[in-house]
């Protein structure tokens, strides 16, 4: 069963600003998950799909 966490869960584990996630995340690689329709749809994001990318950050 997969886990998620919503757009503050996910800023707070990267110290990012929520702003970054909706508006770069995708474009940095980090896709979210969309559940629900219209204003009332909630962004998430699968635990190990965001443990994943931040793995891919490490510098050489």
């Amino acid at each position: 069963m997969a886990h998620f966490m919503d757009a503050k869960q996910t800023a707070e584990y990267l110290n990012m600003s929520i702003t970054w996630l909706y508006r770069d995340a995708a474009r940095s690689g980090l896709v979210p998950y969309k559940f629900g329709r219209g204003r009332n749809a909630k962004i998430q994001f699968k635990v190990t799909d965001v443990q994943a990318w931040v793995r891919q950050q490490k510098m050489e």
